[in-house]
Parts: C-alpha cells; sequence; structure tokens
C-alpha cells in the first residue's frame, strides 16, 4: 500500500506530515502478516551496544518501513514477509511501503520526531550518519554473528559503519562504470580496459569520445543528465567519483569540518570542468532522454548496475562494462545503496534482529536481487548470482566493492547538507553551463553553513 506521491507532497506544514505517518502507520497495521523464521545469526556478540540480548520474550510484533522503489523489489519484500510469518510464530512483521522520493526523508524525521518511528526502518545508505548521530537509530553490533559479518561485503559493513559502531546493514550494494558496447569500439580501433589497472584516462577517454563521433554516433557519451536535476541523488553518487578520482574530495576527509578548499579545491575544479568540457564539445547527450544507449545515439553509458537487463536485452552479447575514468588519481566509483536499521525505541532488538537476519541469508539476498539486480551483500550470496560470480557479466561490480576502488560517500552526519548543495550545483555546470569554481563556491557556503549551524556535528549527537 504505497502513498501516492502527490498526497505526500501536498500535505503542508510538521503537523500534516506527522498526521500522514500516522495514517501510513495505521495502514500497515491492516496489512495482511507477512514474514519468516530463522535462527536470529545471532552466535558470538560484540558486546558494543544492548540491542540484542538473544532473549525474546512471549509473541513481537515488529512494523518494517520500506522505500516503495521498483514494483519487484517491494513485490519481494512482502513475499518475504508473508514467507517468514508463516515460517514461525514468535515474530509477527507487518510492512508498509512509503514514496522513495525526497518525501520519505522528509516522513522519517518528522517521524522521529513525533516518536512514530517503525521498529525496522529502511532507508538510502548515506542518510546513516546523521541518523546515528541524532541518536534516531542504535548500534546493532552486538546482534551480529561473527560469521555473518566476515561474510558481509566489506563495502557493506564500510556502509554501516559510524564512529567505529555498526548501524546499518543492507541485503545489496550498488554498482557505477562504464557500459559500452565492444564491437563499435573494436571497429573505431579503440582498445577496451580489462580492469580498473588499466582504465581509460580522462585525456585518453576525451580522444575516445572525439572518435566515436567521427564513427557517427552523434552523443558518444551518455552521463544520465536527463536524472540530472537539481537536489537528485544520482548527481552526487554518479559524479563524486570523478572529483575523487581527480584528488579531490566533497569534504576535508580528515575533520568534516569544512568543505573549503576541497569541494572548491583545484582538483574538483579540474575533474568538474574536463565533464562540463564534454558537454560543451557536444559529446555528451544532452538529457533528453533516458534512452540514448538503447537508441544507438550513445555508445557509451556512465550508469549503475540497474541498467544492465535492459542494455543486454537491447544489444545481447554485444555489451561489456568497464570502470569509469582516470582523472588522475586512478579510476574511482560509487558504492552504498538502501540497508535497513533499527530506529531507537522500538520492538525488542532480538525480534527486529530476527526478520533482518532472515533476509540476510544467502537464498533471500538472492531472491532479493534477482528482483532488483543489485548485488549480493554477502560473499555466500555472490556465489548464487552467476553475473557477479567468477568470470560474470558484472564481475567488475564485485571487484571495485572488494578491492578498494569504490568509496563510500561522506560518512558525516553533514552528508545530507553536502549531498543537496553538490546536486545542486552539478546540474548548473553541466546543463546551465555555469562557471565551475563560483559555482563550487556556492556549494561550499551552503556546506559550511549547516556545518556552523551543527557546531561540526560533534561526537555524541545533537
Amino acid at each position: 500500500m504505497t502513498a501516492p506521491l502527490e498526497e505526500v507532497e501536498d500535505v503542508a506544514g510538521r503537523r500534516g506530515r506527522r498526521a500522514l505517518v500516522s495514517v501510513l502507520v495505521a495502514a500497515a497495521l491492516l496489512l495482511a502478516a507477512c514474514g519468516a523464521g530463522g535462527d536470529g545469526g545471532n552466535g558470538e556478540r560484540a558486546r558494543t551496544d544492548t540491542t540484542c540480548d538473544g532473549r525474546i520474550d512471549g509473541t513481537a510484533q515488529v512494523t518494517v518501513w520500506f522505500h516503495a522503489g521498483p514494483s519487484a523489489e517491494s513485490a519481494t519484500l512482502r513475499r518475504q514477509v508473508q514467507d517468514f510469518n508463516r515460517a514461525q510464530r514468535q515474530v509477527r512483521v507487518e510492512v508498509v511501503t512509503l514514496p522513495e522520493q525526497r518525501s520519505y526523508n522528509e516522513l522519517v524525521l518528522s517521524a522521529a520526531a513525533s516518536g512514530d518511528l517503525p521498529d525496522l526502518l529502511d532507508f538510502d545508505g548515506p542518510r546513516l550518519y546523521s541518523y546515528a548521530w541524532s541518536g534516531r537509530i542504535k548500534p546493532i553490533d552486538s546482534c551480529l554473528s561473527d560469521g555473518l559479518r566476515e561474510d558481509l561485503l566489506p563495502s557493506i559493513r564500510q556502509q554501516g559503519t559510524y564512529a567505529g559502531r555498526l548501524f546499518g546493514i543492507g541485503t545489496f550494494d550498488s554498482g557505477l562504470g562504464l557500459y559500452v558496447r565492444p564491437s563499435a569500439l573494436r571497429q573505431a580501433g579503440i582498445r577496451i580496459p580489462e580492469g580498473p589497472a588499466d582504465a581509460w584516462t580522462a585525456d585518453e577517454f576525451t580522444a575516445v569520445l572525439r572518435m566515436l563521433r567521427g564513427a557517427g554516433y552523434r552523443y558518444p557519451l551518455d552521463l544520465g543528465l536527463v536524472h540530472a536535476k537539481p537536489g537528485e541523488e544520482w548527481n552526487t553518487y554518479g559524479f563524486a567519483p570523478a572529483v575523487w578520482s581527480a584528488g579531490g574530495e566533497l569534504i576535508d576527509p580528515r575533520t568534516f569540518r569544512t568543505a573549503d578548499g576541497f569541494l572548491n579545491g583545484p582538483e574538483s575544479v579540474r575533474a568538474l570542468t574536463t565533464l562540463q568540457n564534454w558537454v560543451e564539445e557536444g559529446l555528451v547527450e544532452p538529457g533528453r532522454t533516458d534512452q540514448a544507449f538503447e537508441q544507438g545515439l550513445s555508445i557509451i553509458s556512465w550508469t549503475g548496475h540497474w541498467r544492465y537487463p535492459d542494455y543486454t536485452r537491447r544489444f545481447p552479447g554485444d555489451v561489456a562494462i568497464v570502470p569509469l575514468p582516470d582523472f588522475g588519481a586512478g579510476t574511482v566509483t560509487g558504492m552504498g545503496s538502501w540497508q535497513w536499521g533499527v530506529p531507537s525505541g522500538g520492538a525488542d532488538g532480538d525480534a527486529v534482529w530476527r526478520f533482518l537476519a532472515y533476509l540476510l541469508k544467502p537464498d533471500q539476498i538472492h531472491r532479493m536481487t534477482e528482483a532488483n539486480g543489485a548485488i549480493p551483500a554477502t560473499d555466500s550470496a555472490v556465489k548464487l548470482s552467476p553475473e557477479y560470480a567468477e568470470g560474470g557479466a558484472e564481475r567488475l561490480f564485485i571487484e571495485q566493492l572488494t578491492d578498494g576502488v569504490a568509496r563510500p560517500r561522506p560518512r558525516t552526519p553533514a552528508y545530507p547538507a553536502i549531498t543537496e548543495a553538490f546536486s545542486r550545483a552539478f546540474p548548473k555546470i553541466m546543463i546551465d553551463r555555469a562557471p565551475v569554481k563560483p559555482t563550487l563556491d556556492e556549494a561550499v557556503e551552503a556546506i559550511d553553513k549547516d556545518l556552523a549551524a551543527h557546531d561540526g556535528y560533534p561526537k555524541g549527537g545533537s
């Protein structure tokens, strides 16, 4: 039962948003019970918190919030909930789906302010640091077995950790790269990188794009500019890697107390100037369609794992994935996706973990990633996915997540302000052709203003 986005956006003020949250929670309680059992995956615990103590007293009711997302993803979770509830009687799970767009986070913040958060919360990964800092979610180190912790991809552990403690865990991760048509590149005499170690340099990539345009491709590169709207997370997820690859940063990576000299530093300016130059030279699809690769307008697509099914259906046997260009400090890619956290003050932690441990079983991770095409969160689940296993067509995504090529978005409570500023600056630079340095200076001013308002987000919470 998904609330229409229009309904959410029409709600005025905090009182209206809280009322809507209450309606959505009430709606969840009317849904058919759903779920599944398991041993809880506890074993030996890292006793750094008291979220799980190994006991569930009586029958526990667990309410789950989940972003609407792709229909297959939402439908799969509902079936998982149904199976869980049928398999055991101690924990009863009820789920409600909420809008995936920006309204989702607004609903979470409003629900937190009014004490209406669910027992298990789904959220976009980089939001974790703000939620953890403010005390909205609690650490879950005590819930994981050593075996499960070791089975998780390092990127999943990294994304879910704040201030040395694990606050979140995902059942899938993400990958970013360049999709190419090998037949067209070979015909044009262009070499195809075999992995991160021999990624195209930015200069080489510029030459590749010019060669492809000369071969008749109107817009050789699709950057997904159709999705580059102000405030959209795609802008930060997709193109912060270019900044990092050039040696730049979105914020001081040591102190997280200023963006000045980092986001607007020479390396960051150079990376975004290169991207802007590609647009100005007419090498990039200008944001009129999200089908440029399928339509043959573009021969290279800078995007994520989610496009693999569409691209391979369109060009069976003629799609390869290669690393993003090296802007000077090595190729870098994005990582991180939706994950689960346990809100403070909710149901018994062991009851919540019983369901979450079920979702983290290899067959259940495989079930979800078969539905949404994402990267399985554990080594054992990766082995069930031919595309990501050794020799698989999407193996590059696993290599990037495990070999240090992938970087998380800044792990600071200031991330919401960082991504808001960067994601507004990016379309100004790429679509409006605004001057790069002054535009980044404006973004830095917005970020540092937020940092000052929160005293630099000192450890220990708000």
